[in-house]
């Protein structure tokens, strides 16, 4: 990866990427120190572009810088987790039943291939590959919402979920077992024809059950270290 984004763009520009896309992925997981100095040595560059990447990120919010410690990781934000995924449950719930007179059995057969896909990686669990499959699953559903703008309030959802980098799977993947099975449900009903409330409604807890397994996490984590 870091051979192709040397080859293309700006030193900045390809650090910033790099560094990025390690953030994003778990590889500099949340409370990881950026020593400047690795990083640049690791992507061939000098520090000076990496150092400009390092600000970029921290405007963004992916990294915190404290005296006397440098460049961290940023954790994840739960109230900004929390919120964005109950706004997600409402906007997608509504876009994937707004879609659904429109979803025809191509579209079925993609987003079925795709939970299948996710049902292998149950086997050898990847939180990050799982997570990716998720999203093609729901876009498949929701893409042929008419309403552009609920569409728009969908993608910033998700927009927002990348940037606070959460793989909710990675901290429950318990909860993988039963999305994948949520999602078959799902599919019946779009099939057989259902009514727009009981497909949104679907959706809805869908989308709600996994903040709730991430919330009870957080919570016994909280318990636990007391």
């Amino acid at each position: 990866m870091t051979e192709t984004l040397m080859a293309t763009g700006s030193k900045s520009e390809q650090a910033y990427a790099a560094v990025k896309a390690r953030i994003v992925d778990g590889t500099y997981s949340p409370g990881y120190r950026l020593v400047l100095a690795a990083i640049a040595k690791d992507l061939g560059v000098s520090v000076v572009p990496v150092r400009e990447a390092i600000r970029r990120l921290e405007a963004e919010g992916l990294v915190t810088f404290e005296r006397n410690v440098g460049a961290t990781v940023s954790g994840i934000d739960p109230t900004e987790y929390l919120y964005t995924m109950q706004t997600l449950s409402i906007v997608e719930g509504a876009a994937t039943a707004l879609s659904a007179p429109l979803i025809d059995s191509v579209a079925i057969a993609r987003a079925r291939a795709v939970n299948e896909d996710m049902r292998e990686c149950l086997q050898h669990f990847d939180p990050v590959r799982f997570t990716h499959l998720n999203q093609d699953f729901h876009s498949i559903l929701f893409e042929h919402c008419p309403n552009p703008h609920i569409l728009d309030l969908v993608h910033r959802g998700w927009n927002r979920l990348a940037s606070l980098r959460s793989s909710t799977f990675r901290f429950v993947p318990g909860r993988a077992h039963e999305s994948v099975d949520e999602h078959e449900a799902l599919l019946r009903l779009i099939e057989a024809g259902a009514g727009a409330e009981e497909i949104e409604q679907s959706a809805r807890r869908h989308r709600a059950a996994t903040l709730d397994a991430y919330l009870a996490q957080s919570n016994a984590g909280s318990l636990n270290a007391r």
